[in-house]
C-alpha cells in the first residue's frame, strides 16, 4: 500500500463562475411550505439546538463551541440516500472527496494530496479513534467499518483539533455518534440492489432498552458488488483498455453496544475486499485478481460519572483496535504487502464547574501501538521478503478552560502536550473567543495549531527501489487563524460566513534521496491556503430544508505554486421536502467541483453532479422505501492520481440506480 503526496508546479488557473449555483440556490430559497407537516424531520432550531461531543469531549451548545461546527443527522442521511461516509461529509462547506478506484479520501479547505489517505483528518467513532497506527489512515469510503444505517449524527469540527485530540487533527475532527437500542426497539431488516454495478446489500440490527435499563444494539451487514467496467490509459506502461470484471468488492460490518448506568461497552468490527482495476501503485495492468483488502476491529469500554452536585464529571474509557491489511499485486510475478498494526490505550477526563465563571477540563490518554509491521512478500521467491516492525508509543496531556469574561464574551483556552517515542514533544494550543453580538447573531475569533507525526510508512518503510526510509524524519504542523459569524433570521433561517487562513510547516511529502537517489518521504517545506465559506440553512413548517454554501479557497506551496487536487470553487446546494402525491420525500443535492491540478500540471475538469432520492414510510407500516439515483445526469468526470498511478486522472462512475427496503417490527 502506497501513500504518495506532491506539490507541483501550476500553470495560470481558470477561474469558473458560479452563476448557476447562485440562481440554484436562489430557485431553493423560494421554495413554498407544502402542506402536511413530516414530523420525523427537525427544525432549524432544533437543529441549532443539537449537543456537539466532539469539539471539547462534552456537550457544548453549537454556538459555544469555538469552531464552524456542522452536525448531519440521521434524517439528513436518509432524505439523501447516502451510503458511504464521505458522501455524507461531501454536503459540507470546503469539504471535497476523492476516489482513486481503491480508497475515498477527503480534502478540506484546498488541501487533498492524493494518496494521502486521511492522516491529516481524524475520524472517530462514539469518542474512540479509528486511524490506524501503519498510515494514520482514518478511512470514509467503504473502507469505514460502520454501515451508515447505525450513524445517529455526523459532527464535523473543521479546522485544528489537536488541543484536544493531538495526532492527525490537523483540518478537522469527524465525530461519528451511533444509534442506541432503545432508538432501534426491535428488529430491523435491510436489503437494496444497485445498478450498473450489480451491487447487493443487507442488513439485521436488534436493538432494545431492556426492562432492567441495559439498552442493547447488535447488527451484521454485508456488500457485494461486480462494480464498472472503465476503459484506462496507463500511460508510461504503453498499455491501454477496458478493464472488464476488474472492479468488484465486498464488505462485511459487525457492530454491538451494551450498555447500562454509567458503563457502555463497544465493538466495530469491519472487512472490505476492492479488486484493483487502474493497477495501483504502478503494479501490472489489465491483470486479475489483483485486489487490497483492510480489516479494521475497534473496542472501547466507557464509564461515565457525576459527583459534587454535578459540579465534577469523570469519564474513563480503555480501548483496543487492530488494522490488517492484504494485497495482491503483479509485477511480473505476485507480491503481496500486508501490514498489521495493534493498538491499546486508555484515557481519563475530569470536567470541573465548581470555580465561578469557569468550566476546566483536563485530561491523560495514553495510547501503545504495540504492533506496527510492514511486510513485502516476493510469492514466487521468498528469499526476497522483507519485514519492517517497530512499536510506538504516544502519550498526551491536555486542558482546557472555558472562561464567561462578560456576559457576552467567552474565551476559550486549550493547551494539549504530546510525546511520541519517535519524536519530540508537540504542543498544541487553542484559543476561541466567542462573543454574541446580539441574540441572535454569534461571532467567533479562532486560532489554533495541530500536529502530525510522520507515519511508520512514511518514517521506516523500504524496499530499495520505489522508497527508502528516513529514520530522522520530523513531523509537520499546521497554524490557523479563523473568523466566523453566524446569524439567525428569525426561527428558521441561518446564515454563516467564515474567513480563514492556514500555514503548514514542514510539510512531509515524497522527495529523493540525495544519497540512494530514490523516493524518500521528507520534510518539504510550507503551504498557506486562504478562503471564505458561506452558507446558508432554512427550515420551513412543513418539513422542507434547504441547505447551500459556496466555498472560495486558494492553496499555494512557498513558491508559489498551486497544489495538486486543490479546486478553487466548490458548490453545495441540497433540499429535502415532503411531496403531497404519493406521500413521499424528495432529497436532492447538486455538487459543483471546479478544476483541480494533476501530477503533470494540467488540470482535470470542472463538474457538477445531481444525485436524486425518492423515500417514504407511509405505504405500510414498518416498511421504509427508497430509491436513490447518484450523478443523476450521467456526467463523465476524472479525479487527480496519486503518485502511485499509471493514468493522469482516475475516471468515476457514471449514473447509477439504487432500491431499498427496510423493514421494522
Amino acid at each position: 500500500m502506497s501513500n504518495r503526496t506532491s506539490v507541483h508546479p501550476s500553470p495560470p488557473s481558470r477561474c469558473l463562475p458560479g452563476a448557476k449555483l447562485f440562481l440554484a440556490l436562489a430557485v431553493a430559497a423560494a421554495f413554498p411550505a407544502y402542506a402536511g407537516r413530516d414530523l420525523t424531520m427537525l427544525s432549524l432550531e432544533q437543529l441549532m439546538n443539537l449537543k456537539v461531543v466532539g469539539a471539547s469531549k462534552y456537550e457544548q451548545k453549537q454556538s459555544e463551541v469555538a469552531a464552524a461546527v456542522s452536525i448531519i443527522t440521521r434524517d439528513d442521511i436518509r432524505a439523501f440516500g447516502w451510503r458511504t461516509l464521505d458522501q455524507a461529509l461531501a454536503s459540507l462547506p470546503g469539504i471535497h472527496t476523492t476516489y482513486d478506484r481503491q480508497y475515498s479520501s477527503l480534502g478540506a479547505r484546498g488541501f487533498g494530496l492524493p494518496g494521502d489517505y486521511n492522516t491529516r483528518v481524524l475520524v472517530t467513532i462514539n469518542g474512540n479513534r479509528s486511524n490506524e497506527a501503519v498510515y494514520d489512515s482514518g478511512v470514509t469510503g467503504r473502507e469505514f467499518p460502520l454501515d451508515l444505517d447505525l450513524i445517529e449524527r455526523i459532527e464535523f469540527i473543521p479546522g485544528p483539533g489537536s488541543a484536544v485530540y493531538g495526532q492527525n487533527a490537523m483540518f478537522g475532527v469527524v465525530n461519528v455518534i451511533t444509534r442506541k437500542g432503545a432508538g432501534v426497539d426491535g428488529v430491523e431488516l435491510a436489503g437494496a440492489w444497485q445498478n450498473p454495478q450489480a451491487m447487493g446489500e443487507g442488513r439485521a440490527s436488534f436493538g432494545k432498552l431492556l426492562d432492567n435499563g441495559t439498552d442493547v444494539l447488535f447488527s451484521v451487514s454485508g456488500m457485494r458488488a461486480k462494480g464498472e467496467n472503465h476503459f484506462f490509459n496507463f500511460g508510461a506502461a504503453g498499455v491501454s483498455g477496458v478493464a472488464a470484471g476488474m472492479d468488484g468488492e465486498r464488505t462485511q460490518q459487525f457492530f454491538g453496544r451494551v450498555a447500562h448506568g454509567s458503563w457502555a461497552v463497544e465493538l466495530v468490527d469491519g472487512y472490505r475486499r476492492k479488486d484493483d482495476p487502474a493497477a495501483s501503485y504502478l503494479s501490472d495492468p489489465l491483470v486479475a485478481r489483483q485486489y487490497q483488502s483492510d480489516r479494521y476491529t475497534l473496542a472501547q469500554a466507557r464509564y461515565e460519572q457525576s459527583f459534587s452536585d454535578n459540579t465534577l464529571q469523570l469519564q474513563a474509557r480503555l480501548f483496543a483496535g487492530s488494522e490488517r491489511y492484504r494485497s495482491s499485486l503483479s509485477y511480473g510475478t505476485e507480491f503481496s504487502f500486508p501490514s498489521t498494526s495493534e493498538w491499546r490505550g486508555g484515557e481519563l477526563r475530569f470536567l470541573y464547574t465548581a470555580l465561578a465563571h469557569h468550566k476546566l477540563m483536563v485530561g491523560l490518554d495514553l495510547q501503545d501501538n504495540t504492533r506496527i509491521e510492514q511486510q513485502i512478500l516476493d510469492l514466487a521467491n521468498s528469499s526476497n521478503d522483507r519485514v519492517i516492525a517497530r512499536s510506538v508509543a504516544r502519550t498526551g496531556l491536555y486542558v482546557q478552560d472555558e472562561w464567561p469574561i462578560a456576559d457576552s464574551l467567552t474565551a476559550t483556552l486549550g493547551l494539549r502536550l504530546d510525546r511520541t517515542t519517535t519524536t519530540d514533544t508537540a504542543a498544541s494550543p487553542r484559543v476561541g473567543m466567542i462573543w454574541q453580538a446580539a441574540p441572535a447573531t454569534t461571532l467567533k475569533a479562532l486560532y489554533g495549531r495541530a500536529h502530525r507525526a510522520p507515519s511508520a510508512f512514511e518514517r521506516d518503510y523500504s524496499d530499495e527501489s520505489s522508497q527508502v526510509e528516513n529514520a530522522t524524519l520530523k513531523g509537520e504542523r499546521i497554524d490557523t487563524l479563523e473568523l466566523v459569524t453566524d446569524h439567525r433570521v428569525g426561527t428558521d433561517m441561518n446564515l454563516r460566513g467564515s474567513v480563514y487562513q492556514w500555514t503548514i510547516h514542514d510539510l512531509i511529502s515524497l522527495g529523493i534521496d540525495p544519497v540512494t537517489e530514490l523516493p524518500q518521504y521528507q520534510s518539504s517545506g510550507t503551504v498557506k491556503a486562504k478562503g471564505v465559506e458561506l452558507s446558508a440553512e432554512k427550515t420551513w413548517t412543513s418539513g422542507a430544508r434547504v441547505r447551500g454554501s459556496l466555498s472560495l479557497q486558494r492553496a499555494r506551496s512557498a513558491q508559489g505554486t498551486v497544489l495538486v487536487n486543490s479546486p478553487q470553487l466548490l458548490g453545495k446546494l441540497g433540499f429535502s421536502l415532503p411531496l403531497p402525491v404519493a406521500r413521499l420525500r424528495v432529497g436532492y443535492e447538486l455538487q459543483y467541483d471546479s478544476a483541480r491540478r494533476t501530477a503533470n500540471g494540467t488540470d482535470t475538469r470542472a463538474y457538477s453532479l445531481s444525485n436524486l432520492n425518492l423515500s417514504t414510510d407511509k405505504w405500510v407500516k414498518g416498511l421504509e422505501l427508497g430509491l436513490g439515483i447518484r450523478n443523476l445526469f450521467d456526467k463523465r468526470y476524472a479525479h487527480p492520481r496519486a503518485d502511485g498511478n499509471w493514468q493522469n486522472a482516475i475516471a468515476q462512475d457514471g449514473r447509477s440506480v439504487r432500491l431499498q427496503a427496510t423493514y421494522k417490527f
